[in-house]
């Protein structure tokens, strides 16, 4: 009996070291690499009512795989977007941006059908009040529509503030009084 179990045991190692750790061929990881395209200019003063600042770093990135250039990461635009009230009495609450990207034709690039809207919130941070003569900070981060990568396609950006101004005041209030003697 211990002929035949030493005689399975040395069949089932010649097995498994021949089918069960045979390794088939190793599959290469596809490279991706960040593509960044330039925004030129750079950084654009911008003015809306009594809203003025300036947009600035902006460029467009997407994320592709190596030598087959298969799309992993649609196109972003990204940035720092700048805000400033200059109203003497008046403070603001952002509400929302909305970014349109206007073609060569005059006409909106639209982005895909599976992509989100290009929207700038101020929601985060306390940035969405300003008071006269204050400045916030927001960063851009939208959707860009892969038809604006190719070359002369892209005219303009359009970014459409929402806001809410109310009045601002400061006053002061005297009262009389007078303190009675200590007991």
């Amino acid at each position: 009996m211990s002929k035949w179990a030493g005689m399975a045991a040395l069949i089932g190692a010649v097995a498994v070291m021949t089918l069960g750790c045979a390794q088939g061929p190793a599959a290469t990881a596809a490279m991706i690499e960040d593509k960044t395209y330039t925004v030129t200019p750079a950084s654009v003063m911008v003015k809306a009512g009594i809203i003025t600042g300036e947009v600035t770093e902006l460029r467009v990135m997407e994320r592709v795989e190596q030598g087959s250039n298969r799309v992993v990461s649609p196109a972003k635009l990204t940035g720092t977007l700048r805000l400033k009230n200059t109203s003497a009495n008046q403070a603001v609450r952002l509400v929302a941006g909305k970014i349109l990207y206007i073609g060569a034709n005059g006409r909106p690039i639209e982005l895909e059908d599976s992509r989100t809207e290009p929207v700038v919130k101020f929601s985060t941070y306390g940035s969405e009040r300003l008071d006269p003569g204050q400045e916030g900070t927001q960063s851009l981060d939208v959707e860009f529509p892969a038809e604006a990568l190719k070359a002369k396609t892209l005219k303009e950006i359009r970014l459409a503030l929402a806001y809410i101004p109310s009045p601002y005041r400061e006053e002061s209030i005297n009262f009389i009084v007078s303190i009675g003697a200590g007991k």
